[in-house]
């Protein structure tokens, strides 16, 4: 990333900077802007609109959107920092990077940002008034200043940088604070750091934020967008008291980097002194007792517990005397106690919204079902993924997507946490997404039907390419559809790829798409539109429509037809599983039949568990696995019973181990394997992922069921730190858990399953192993790290 790339984030809120088809712009899918300057040409490609906005002369152009399908260009004179930027589906949105900038390069008089404020704090005059102060600098004087509204601008080439004419009547103008693009420091606790220091304090150059070499992680930039994970340029994703990095040494995991603080006064926040929004950062009310009624420690103070979230370490963070704060994006508030047998614990702060199922309430979603009814408006499972596999939006938040749609404007919407949903009566429940450069997606549901069976048909795995001609059905969007249908949704017959009648265009052709299928008038995805196949139309007024084909059916691996609840529980606090919901859940047990540990079915002949689970005894016939059941008891019909012919133990010494089955199990509705992670894939940090068994649910309910319960993947960095696991996880190992306790695997659980959903189906990461007791705060679950051992259990399958 250049240097102007990497500057237009610098302190924004809003930032979609990414690679782009046009040279100095930023891209967003699904978006356009609601601007009264704005004019319309009929263009055949995007670069050709580039250029009518570059050329405009009724308005300085600073952005503009594209139809691809309809070949429409708007060329808009405002962009996203001050006009309102809206869901449009099929359309892109483009914005000039120089009037991104939040940042100067030299004296700033190209500087095209939204700061108003001047240095001691006063609110800059509009350049178009006379009062308080009559300015010889005005829009009219100098017409290629940009002299918008009242931001600052520097038209003169003043050696002081962006000024302004102030609205206080005893000072004329003043300078305003604009960071410099180039200087290398950090504000507060350097978050938002976006420069190019790639060395740390102790001398070790900083790994690749895209590279697991030396050092695995999971701190991955396609995942974590909003922590703008650069080559190896130091960073501070996870709340550390300053940017960090993972080494090239073998020797040093991880280390600080050395980042002079920034001279200029740090940006400021909103203060909420008598309830907290979101997770509570901005809270500064007096609150300093805990949920349990302890006391708070001082931040400043060492005793009784030793820390470093210090007033120094986080001077942004209002650490004052002994108040609930949150300086290291924490869930809600929190404070370390004054009892010394109690290091820190959450404090009751009331919510900013009186929203029923507020976004940091950890509510679980009363409908069993997930999927939706009508357009889905009153859908409130807990799917979070879109169509193409995108996580979503938290709704209360404005990154990386600035918008309106919040629980506060739409209270009876349910916008909890990143859910999908309905709020403005769309066909379909939806979110915004944590890519920037896409704004919105339809997400990954289906209609609720009122069939309870699904046809069956012999497992096998999805399509890699595309699907079979003869098969009419679309996997995902459709994009590698290849079917006969030739007509849309309304009926109406498709227009060639390759003909320009009744409808001109340039923009999907066989020339244009050559591997897009675009032969004939069937129906096809070429730009990967999240709603599905479509085509040109040989009705005159409608240029093109979407096509009606379903989803292809089927029992492929990690794609359950009982769609799991996927409970964010507070198995030890989770909920009872829907029967057959996770259909490679395995019971282990005794030849006598009684279970003591859990197992994934990966194979119809082989179940991957841990290795601890084998000590009573080496020989096979000492066991046996069933499947197919939702009750410990295993009396269903459903049952199927299998002896073991095999046990292979991984030579390293980890805790997983493969059991061959002494005949392949029968693939159906209710005995289906999971999908296997790719090899040495480290699950992104903060994803969410579920953990099933029979084990011990310590009083909280659900005994002798198949229960489930979903938390979050932590870094191993974090879960490494002295106060959680003290460096006992290892490299092949990963954790998952809440922070505070509440939910977690425990015993009778070992050797199962922690699954992540990605790309539309389930994918086994992690075999439960071992934890510091159950449940409890600030000792996650530790799980063997399953995409460490891919070649290993393809070589043990393939050789027995």
């Amino acid at each position: 990333m250049d240097l102007l790339t990497a500057a237009l984030c610098f302190g924004a809120l809003l930032c979609s900077v990414s690679a782009t088809d046009v040279d100095g712009y930023s891209k967003t899918e699904g978006a356009w802007i609601l601007s009264l300057h704005k004019r319309q040409y009929s263009v055949n490609t995007v670069a050709e609109c580039a250029a009518k906005c570059n050329e405009e002369t009724a308005f300085t152009c600073k952005s503009f959107t594209y139809v691809a399908k309809d070949q429409d260009c708007w060329t808009v004179e405002a962009n996203s920092k001050t006009e309102m930027v809206l869901r449009r589906s099929s359309m892109t949105y483009y914005e000039k990077n120089e009037y991104l900038l939040e940042c100067v390069n030299g004296l700033g008089t190209d500087y095209r940002g939204t700061k108003f404020i001047t240095k001691t704090g006063k609110t800059c005059q509009r350049w178009e008034a006379k009062t308080p102060h009559k300015p010889n600098i005005t829009p009219q004087s100098h017409p290629r200043a940009d002299l918008d509204s009242n931001f600052c601008r520097n038209p003169d080439a003043d050696s002081g940088g962006p000024w302004c004419y102030t609205t206080d009547p005893n000072q004329r103008w003043e300078h305003c604070n604009v960071p410099s693009c180039t200087e290398e420091c950090i504000q507060c606790s350097g978050e938002n750091y976006r420069g190019k220091i790639s060395t740390t304090e102790n001398g070790f150059t900083c790994q690749r934020w895209d590279s697991q070499k030396p050092h695995n992680h999971g701190y991955i930039p396609s995942a974590l967008p909003d922590k703008y994970l650069e080559e190896n340029y130091c960073r501070n994703p996870d709340g550390d008291p300053r940017p960090w990095c993972f080494t090239t040494s073998t020797s040093k995991r991880w280390d600080f980097c050395s980042i002079p603080r920034c001279t200029s006064v740090p940006p400021t926040i909103v203060p909420e002194l008598t309830c907290a929004s979101r997770e509570g950062t901005a809270y500064r009310g007096t609150i300093a007792v805990t949920e349990s009624g302890k006391t708070c420690q001082r931040w400043s103070t060492q005793t009784p517990h030793k820390h470093n979230r210090s007033p120094d370490n986080y001077p942004c963070k209002g650490l004052d005397n002994n108040y609930c704060r949150n300086p290291d994006n924490e869930r809600q508030p929190w404070c370390y106690t004054t009892d010394p047998s109690t290091r820190w614990e959450y404090c009751t702060v009331p919510s900013c919204t009186n929203a029923p199922g507020a976004p940091d309430e950890p509510v679980i979603p009363t409908e069993d079902d997930d999927c939706y009814v009508g357009d889905g408006t009153t859908y409130r499972g807990v799917t979070s993924e879109t169509i193409s596999g995108k996580k979503c939006q938290i709704w209360s938040s404005m990154t990386p997507h600035s918008h309106q749609k919040t629980p506060q404007n739409f209270p009876n919407a349910d916008l909890r946490r990143n859910l999908c949903r309905n709020p403005d009566g769309d066909r379909a429940p939806w979110c915004y997404t944590m890519d920037p450069t896409v704004r919105w997606e339809y997400c990954n549901l289906e209609k609720c039907t009122t069939t309870t069976e699904a046809p069956l048909i012999a497992a096998g795995p999805p399509p890699a390419t595309q699907t079979s001609p003869e098969i009419d059905c679309k996997i995902g969007s459709g994009d590698t559809y290849r079917g006969p249908t030739s007509m849309t949704t309304t009926g109406v017959m498709c227009q060639a790829w390759s003909a320009q009648s009744p409808h001109e265009h340039n923009s999907f052709t066989p020339e244009t798409h050559p591997t897009k299928g675009l032969d004939g008038n069937s129906c096809r995805n070429p730009d990967n539109d999240v709603n599905g196949p479509w085509c040109y139309t040989t009705d005159r007024n409608k240029k093109w429509d979407y096509c009606k084909i379903p989803d292809c059916g089927g029992l492929n691996c990690g794609s359950p037809l009982v769609k799991p609840k996927r409970c964010f529980g507070r198995i030890v606090g989770g909920c009872v599983s829907k029967p057959h919901s996770w259909p490679w859940q395995i019971s282990l047990r005794t030849r006598s039949g009684i279970h003591f540990c859990g197992g994934t079915l990966i194979h119809p002949q082989w179940v991957l568990t841990a290795k601890h689970c084998l000590e009573r005894s080496t020989r096979p016939s000492a066991y046996k696995v069933i499947l197919g059941t939702h009750t410990e008891r295993a009396t269903e019909p459903s049952k199927q019973e299998r002896a073991l012919e095999k046990m292979v133990l991984e030579p390293g010494g980890a805790d997983i181990a493969l059991l061959k089955l002494e005949s392949p199990v029968t693939i159906n509705d209710k005995v289906l394997p999971v999908c296997m992670p790719d090899k040495d894939y480290i699950v992104p940090s903060r994803t969410e992922c579920y953990v099933t068994g029979w084990g011990e649910t310590q009083g909280t309910g659900g005994d002798g069921v198949l229960k489930e319960t979903g938390f979050p993947v932590i870094e191993n960095k974090i879960c490494n730190r002295p106060s959680y696991l003290n460096g006992r996880v290892k490299d092949h190992e990963m954790c998952a858990g809440n922070i505070e306790g509440g939910s977690d695997s425990c015993q009778g659980d070992s050797g199962g399953p922690l699954v992540c959903y990605a790309q539309n189906k389930y994918v086994v990461q992690g075999v439960t192993s071992w934890g510091l007791g159950c449940a409890n705060p600030m000792k996650p679950g530790v799980y063997a790290r399953v995409s460490k051992f891919t070649d290993w259990i393809d070589r043990t399958i393939k050789t027995n």
